[in-house]
């Protein structure tokens, strides 16, 4: 296979990179950059251009906004997969199209109950409503797609808009005590290598008319606990105090769990990094 990755710079798109080139089944990867094509403002010829000359046989988008106002999320999540759905009906229609979602598209769930890609979808950021368009629409278009929910995922790489990457950030010049916002939410953290063996799965396997699977650990954890075990492997003795804003895109979901079994049947896949893991190779970056 020739494998088009977009987003091979960014945190998720590494780690899909460095899978993708080990792997015996795929003879190609080319990693169109902003350089060559920027999705943020491209249009759907100059899409349709680049497809034509790679004319790959999978499609790995790890590109996507994740703050901005709700014209640029839109834009920078659905925009990009909409121009990606139309180009490659008109040039590859046979190629697989892997996409990255979140969590966010589920909105709050119910406390101490993983949530399942059939649950009802009910956002509560322009975050979350970007994301699920963009699985709207590949679920409603005609070329072969995935959209991969990914949950709060942490390891190497993270960087500062996530709340581990922030703390992560703080522990590392801190002299005695740090200031983050409220830490007494369940996430489910999941490590970018594994989403990244979800995605490789995903751009394979017999999906079985399935377009929609979670990608998470299947286990809640206090972002306190998950602080606190980071802090631990970084040797920080100081205060962690919870007085500062929190983020906008967790937006009043204070549970969050992934039900993973259909990637576990369909892809063939699951987690096998422990966020112990996880925050000790956050922590070895230093």
């Amino acid at each position: 296979m020739r494998v088009l990755l977009l987003g091979a710079s960014g945190f998720l798109g590494r780690q899909v990179r460095v899978l993708l080139e080990r792997d015996p089944r795929v003879r190609e990867v080319v990693c169109a950059g902003r350089a060559r094509l920027d999705l943020l403002t491209a249009d759907v010829p100059a899409v349709t251009e680049l497809l034509s000359s790679v004319r790959p046989d999978a499609v790995i988008s790890c590109m996507g906004r994740m703050t901005g106002g709700p014209d640029e999320l839109l834009r920078g999540n659905a925009g990009v997969v909409a121009m990606l759905v139309e180009a490659m009906g008109a040039v590859v229609p046979s190629a697989r199209l892997v996409r990255l979602g979140s969590a966010a598209e589920y909105g709050p769930t119910p406390y101490g109950r993983s949530v399942g890609e059939d649950d009802e979808t009910r956002p509560v950021t322009a975050y979350g409503v970007s994301h699920l368009a963009a699985t709207g629409l590949i679920t409603s278009a005609a070329v072969d797609g995935v959209s991969l929910r990914v949950f709060n995922p942490v390891g190497p790489g993270l960087s500062q808009t996530n709340v581990l990457g922030r703390a992560a950030g703080l522990l590392r010049e801190a002299r005695d005590d740090i200031t983050l916002g409220p830490l007494d939410a369940l996430r489910d953290f999941v490590d970018v290598r594994d989403v990244a063996r979800a995605v490789v799965a995903a751009a394979f396997a017999d999906l079985r008319g399935e377009r929609v699977f979670n990608v998470g650990s299947g286990r809640a954890v206090s972002v306190r606990e998950a602080v606190g075990l980071l802090a631990r492997a970084m040797g920080f003795t100081g205060g962690i105090h919870e007085v500062a804003a929190g983020s906008d895109r967790s937006g009043a979901a204070p549970w969050s769990q992934a039900g993973i079994t259909r990637a576990e049947k369909v892809l063939g896949w699951r987690p096998v990094h422990g966020l112990a893991e996880s925050v000790g190779a956050m922590a070895e970056e230093g």
